[in-house]
Formats: structure tokens, C-alpha cells, sequence
């Protein structure tokens, strides 16, 4: 099974990146204010990932994208259920979120879940408070949950549940970085260290 889950991950993110040259080529806009934060100058079309949401918060609250997204923010989609990938994705991004932090920059991480069967708001928010004090977790109704992450082009898919209360749910394991001002403006893959995250984050931030 583990097996499965690491070569459907690594197809998920050959064809992420695959949207992201291709938006990147083909994607509207002129020049790109960030162009000196990302790998080898590569410009993202930011009119193309992102967007508006809404959604429920881990303290119950009915919110959106505007309510979520007042400061920087470091987004991962990914589930509370997950044996190994998104409790070490999350980690990173908390340790990056605390880097960034104590050099003066005013980052939140944010969590969205894309199994909402199993990830009630009480569930999101013991899993948050126990990943870093500023994340905020994001849950709601399977079509909520759906049109949450085709606004950011994140890809996942329940495996059929039956009886099985474990059951795995394949997606892609990208963060995305947004300002409030400039909405989506760079992704980072899973490998990239904290301490670079939190460099890049910086460097946006700056350039905003």
C-alpha cells in the first residue's frame, strides 16, 4: 500500500509541475514583481491558481478566503488521517512558520483538509493546536472541500472507504504561498527545508 501511495505521489506531482510550466508559458500577465524569489527567475501566472473559497474553520466558524487570508499565508491540502506524508509536510511548514516568525515576519500556515468525512471541526482543531498556535484548519462539505482545491489545482482522491475506517486518500503534497494583496504567488515541493521555506516566504514578503 505504501507502495501505491509514494508512485501515485510521484505521478501527482509530475503533472503539477507539468500545469505549472504550462502556466508559466502560456498563463496571462506581463512581468513578474517576484521573478528574483523564485528558482531560476521562473514566473507564475498568479491569475491562474488561487481563488476564492469558503469553508469551515476549526472553531466552527463560516468563513472565506478573504477571512482566512489577512497576513501571509502558507496553504497545504491534505488530511488529519494520513500515516506519514502530511504529518511531515505540516511539521515542516510549522518549523518554517516559526523561522519566518521570529525573523519579523507575520506568516500563518493553514491547513485544508480534503477528507471532510473524517475531518470534523473538532478533529481539525486538535490536530492544528497541536501543529503550530497560528494555523488555522479548514474543513466543510465535500463540495466546498472540491471547489477549495480546484481553485488551487491541488489533486486528491478518497480511496473507496467500505467498511474500512482507514481508509487512504491520494493528493498532492504542495504548499502554496499567498499575500493578501497578490493572492497565489509561488508553490514549494515537499523536499525544500525549512529554513529555505522560510527564506523564500521572506523574500516575497519584501517584495510585496
Amino acid at each position: 500500500m505504501t507502495r501505491v501511495y509514494a508512485v501515485s505521489a510521484a505521478v501527482l506531482a509530475a503533472v503539477f509541475l507539468g500545469a505549472i510550466a504550462y502556466f508559466v508559458l502560456f498563463g496571462r500577465g506581463g512581468g513578474d514583481a517576484f521573478a528574483q524569489c523564485r528558482d531560476a527567475g521562473i514566473t507564475v501566472a498568479g491569475d491562474t491558481i488561487g481563488g476564492p473559497f469558503e469553508m469551515v474553520d476549526h472553531t466552527g466558524r463560516s468563513v472565506t478566503d478573504a477571512d482566512v487570508i489577512t497576513r501571509p499565508s502558507l496553504l497545504y491540502f491534505g488530511y488529519t488521517f494520513c500515516p506519514d506524508v502530511c504529518p511531515i509536510d505540516v511539521d515542516r511548514n510549522a518549523i518554517a512558520t516559526d523561522i519566518a516568525q521570529e525573523r519579523g515576519y507575520d506568516v500563518q500556515p493553514v491547513f485544508l483538509t480534503v477528507d471532510p468525512r473524517r475531518d470534523t471541526v473538532e478533529v481539525l482543531g486538535n490536530f492544528v493546536s497541536n501543529m503550530h498556535p497560528d494555523m488555522i484548519g479548514l474543513t466543510g462539505s465535500e463540495e466546498q472541500v472540491r471547489k477549495a482545491a480546484q481553485a488551487y489545482r491541488a489533486f486528491y482522491r478518497a480511496q473507496d472507504p467500505g467498511d474500512d475506517p482507514y481508509y487512504l486518500v491520494d493528493h498532492s503534497t504542495f504548499s502554496y504561498f499567498v499575500l493578501p494583496e497578490h493572492g497565489f504567488v509561488d508553490v514549494f515541493r515537499r523536499d525544500m527545508a525549512p529554513d529555505a521555506l522560510a527564506e523564500r516566504m521572506a523574500c516575497f514578503i519584501d517584495a510585496s
